[in-house]
Protein backbone atom coordinates (compact mmCIF):
# COMPACT_ATOMS: atom_id res chain seq x y z
CA UNK A 1 0.00 0.00 0.00
CA UNK A 2 1.35 3.64 -0.73
CA UNK A 3 2.15 5.08 2.22
CA UNK A 4 -0.52 8.24 1.34
CA UNK A 5 -3.42 6.17 0.88
CA UNK A 6 -4.40 5.14 4.81
CA UNK A 7 -4.66 9.09 5.04
CA UNK A 8 -6.77 9.58 2.33
CA UNK A 9 -9.25 6.85 3.38
CA UNK A 10 -10.34 9.28 6.31
CA UNK A 11 -10.75 12.64 4.31
CA UNK A 12 -13.83 14.18 3.32
CA UNK A 13 -13.66 16.14 -0.58
CA UNK A 14 -16.39 18.21 -2.25
CA UNK A 15 -17.37 17.14 -5.57
CA UNK A 16 -16.67 20.31 -7.76
CA UNK A 17 -20.16 19.30 -10.20
CA UNK A 18 -22.59 18.28 -7.04
CA UNK A 19 -21.24 19.93 -4.06
CA UNK A 20 -21.73 16.66 -2.15
CA UNK A 21 -19.25 15.15 0.08
CA UNK A 22 -17.81 11.96 -0.28
CA UNK A 23 -14.90 10.16 1.49
CA UNK A 24 -11.58 11.02 -0.57
CA UNK A 25 -11.31 6.89 -1.24
CA UNK A 26 -14.48 7.11 -3.08
CA UNK A 27 -13.90 10.26 -5.35
CA UNK A 28 -12.08 10.79 -8.45
CA UNK A 29 -9.39 13.31 -8.78
CA UNK A 30 -10.05 16.40 -11.56
CA UNK A 31 -7.25 17.95 -13.11
CA UNK A 32 -8.51 20.70 -15.12
CA UNK A 33 -5.17 20.43 -17.50
CA UNK A 34 -5.80 17.42 -18.54
CA UNK A 35 -2.90 15.22 -16.76
CA UNK A 36 -3.63 13.71 -13.48
CA UNK A 37 -0.42 12.37 -14.18
CA UNK A 38 1.73 15.11 -13.41
CA UNK A 39 1.64 15.30 -9.82
CA UNK A 40 4.08 18.72 -9.01
CA UNK A 41 3.19 21.48 -7.54
CA UNK A 42 -0.76 20.38 -8.18
CA UNK A 43 -4.20 20.67 -5.57
CA UNK A 44 -6.92 18.59 -6.63
CA UNK A 45 -10.12 19.11 -7.25
CA UNK A 46 -12.77 16.08 -6.86
CA UNK A 47 -15.62 14.20 -8.12
CA UNK A 48 -18.10 12.06 -7.07
CA UNK A 49 -18.22 8.37 -8.89
CA UNK A 50 -21.63 9.78 -10.47
CA UNK A 51 -20.76 13.16 -11.55
CA UNK A 52 -17.21 11.45 -13.26
CA UNK A 53 -19.25 9.27 -14.80
CA UNK A 54 -21.28 11.50 -16.35
CA UNK A 55 -18.01 13.72 -17.25
CA UNK A 56 -16.89 13.79 -20.93
CA UNK A 57 -13.84 12.14 -21.40
CA UNK A 58 -12.90 13.48 -24.46
CA UNK A 59 -9.43 15.03 -24.87
CA UNK A 60 -10.06 18.76 -24.33
CA UNK A 61 -6.66 20.09 -24.93
CA UNK A 62 -6.49 23.77 -25.14
CA UNK A 63 -10.04 24.26 -23.41
CA UNK A 64 -8.92 26.01 -20.82
CA UNK A 65 -6.98 28.21 -22.03
CA UNK A 66 -10.19 29.02 -24.35
CA UNK A 67 -12.39 29.41 -21.60
CA UNK A 68 -10.00 31.91 -20.09
CA UNK A 69 -9.59 34.20 -23.32
CA UNK A 70 -13.23 34.31 -23.14
CA UNK A 71 -13.69 35.51 -19.87
CA UNK A 72 -15.89 32.69 -18.76
CA UNK A 73 -17.54 33.11 -15.33
CA UNK A 74 -16.37 36.62 -15.34
CA UNK A 75 -19.30 37.83 -17.93
CA UNK A 76 -22.78 36.83 -18.69
CA UNK A 77 -23.77 33.42 -20.10
CA UNK A 78 -25.50 34.45 -22.72
CA UNK A 79 -22.80 36.74 -23.87
CA UNK A 80 -19.95 33.67 -22.90
CA UNK A 81 -22.09 31.08 -25.20
CA UNK A 82 -22.51 33.34 -28.01
CA UNK A 83 -18.58 34.28 -27.71
CA UNK A 84 -18.09 30.59 -27.52
CA UNK A 85 -19.85 29.14 -30.16
CA UNK A 86 -18.53 31.89 -32.73
CA UNK A 87 -14.64 31.43 -31.67
CA UNK A 88 -14.92 27.67 -31.73
CA UNK A 89 -16.60 27.65 -35.29
CA UNK A 90 -14.40 30.43 -36.13
CA UNK A 91 -11.21 28.16 -35.21
CA UNK A 92 -13.23 24.93 -37.19
CA UNK A 93 -13.18 26.83 -40.25
CA UNK A 94 -9.40 27.46 -40.09
CA UNK A 95 -8.59 23.94 -39.46
CA UNK A 96 -11.24 22.94 -42.53
CA UNK A 97 -9.13 25.44 -44.61
CA UNK A 98 -5.57 24.12 -43.80
CA UNK A 99 -6.99 20.25 -44.60
CA UNK A 100 -8.44 21.62 -48.15
CA UNK A 101 -4.64 23.22 -49.05
CA UNK A 102 -2.75 19.51 -47.72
Amino acid sequence: MWPWSSRNRMTTVTCLACGDETGRSMAREYDKYGNRWDREDKAFEYLCKTCHRDLCHHPRGGLEDLLIELEAGERDQEAFLRAYLLTVQERQDRVEERREWE
